[in-house]
């Protein structure tokens, strides 16, 4: 066999284990070394290839960004911010049409720009958001699918692990990608907000049947400032910091965590135990992510040896698709993946492939992301997989809404980000703009 074909083998046999339950860096990492000594016929060379590939992730100064953010993120949890911007807004819209559906869609848009997690915004406003529409008479698929849509912004809006992982696999700065992440992340929640409000006077069924806004105390000044200021001040010491350029990624991962931190002791969220917990899984992540990007630069060390990149652009000009067929192709391939594989196993193993293409389009691979991310991302919402919908599920201890209702109640908002999608790719500015 030829070296690409053997990587194009390589390619299936990585999405087929990853599919039968094999840990994602084992299956990029094992196939890869074997292939790398399959097209070699030489172990010696695989074990440079490892070797080389361990050493540039361990040594790579933007890695920091990965445990800085992670534990913030997870102070910000524990100090229950999620929880107070999810009242502020409550308050503020649930007389209005679809009104606690809006206030979920904001503030797990203020959420995500403090943890950068879908999954951590999924469990948190299950428990919070759901129980109170099912009160107040919302139709349960909207209910849970409100939260699972709107989940999904954890991983676009910055600071986000994905965003971080796609960085290292395309050698972009992390610090443009959490820019680039911006617009994009605003542009979808204000679909989804257009959409709930659209969808509730058109069709008033779809929200749910004798809505009743319950009577509330409105929030003193006092109380909503203590709610906001918190979560607003860490959204500008660390977003503000990276856009005017007073802080790098990292030290904004820091001076994000540091805050998170003194929040959570000012607020009494947190005591010893706590704290040691936090360090314990901040460790496991970071291990596991850092296991992540050092297997997938492996994997794309061994399909640039493979020159299978090259062989994927010599057939797509051979058939001289333009940029609408490549990217065509490009959508409908994550769409697929979606379905079967997790966001970063979908980013790891397509971004090798395509990225010299794009690039050899002209096309800026800080939008490439932006495109990627988004793409993979609306695979969390969609069976079988849908892990966004399967941490709802678990999240939730209400035998009356099964796993169906939560897919077909998430179904609206990954058509909504598909929207989204294909307009960012008309106007790659709406993602890159604000890079100058």
């Amino acid at each position: 066999m030829t070296p690409v074909e053997i990587g194009a083998i390589s390619v299936v046999a990585i999405v087929v284990l990853v599919y039968l339950g094999v840990y994602i860096p084992i299956a990029l990492g094992l196939v890869s070394f074997i292939s790398i000594w399959i097209i070699s016929g030489k172990a010696i060379l695989a074990f440079n290839f490892l070797k080389i590939a361990v050493i540039d992730g361990v040594t790579e100064y933007a890695f920091a960004t990965i445990p800085l953010f992670t534990v913030m993120g997870l102070l910000v949890s524990r100090a229950g911010l999620g929880t107070d911007i999810y009242t502020v807004l409550n308050r503020a819209f649930r007389l209005l049409t679809g009104g606690v559906g809006v206030a979920t869609v904001g503030a797990n848009a203020v959420f995500a720009a403090v943890t950068g997690s879908s999954i951590a915004s999924a469990s948190v406003f299950t428990r919070i958001a759901v129980p109170e529409m099912k009160n107040l008479n919302y139709n349960k698929r909207f209910a849970v699918g409100v939260v699972a849509g709107s989940s999904v912004l954890g991983m676009i809006i910055p600071p986000s692990a994905m965003l971080i992982i796609y960085s290292f696999v395309s050698e972009q700065s992390v610090g443009e990608m959490f820019l680039a992440g911006i617009v994009p992340g605003l542009i979808l929640t204000a679909a989804y907000i257009a959409w709930i409000f659209v969808a509730g006077r058109l069709h008033p069924p779809y929200l749910g049947k004798n809505i009743d806004a319950a009577d509330t105390e409105p929030l003193t000044i006092s109380e909503i400032l203590d709610k906001t200021v918190p979560v607003t001040g860490l959204i500008v010491l660390v977003l503000g910091g990276i856009y005017t350029g007073w802080l790098t990624p990292v030290e904004a991962g820091a001076a994000g965590a540091l805050a998170a931190l003194l929040i959570a002791l000012l607020r009494r969220r947190i005591d010893w135990r706590g704290l040691w917990a936090v360090a314990i899984e901040t460790g496991h992540i970071t291990a596991s992510i850092l296991f992540l990007i050092a297997m997938a630069s492996l994997y794309s060390r061994m399909l640039g040896y493979a020159a299978l990149p090259n062989e994927l652009d010599a057939v797509l000009q051979t058939y001289q698709l333009g940029f609408i067929e490549v990217m065509v192709i490009y959508v409908l391939l994550m769409l697929f993946l979606g379905t079967i594989l997790d966001t970063a196993s979908i980013i790891l193993i397509v971004v090798p492939l395509f990225i010299s293409l794009v690039e050899g389009m002209g096309m800026s691979l800080i939008w490439f992301g932006i495109i990627t991310v988004i793409g993979a991302e609306i695979g969390l919402l969609t069976p079988p997989l849908g892990i966004s919908c399967f941490v709802i599920k678990a999240s939730l201890n209400d035998p009356s809404i099964t796993l169906k209702d939560v897919f077909m109640g998430a179904l609206p908002f990954a058509f909504i980000m598909l929207l989204v999608l294909i307009l960012l790719i008309a106007y790659p500015s709406l993602s890159i703009g604000i890079l100058g």
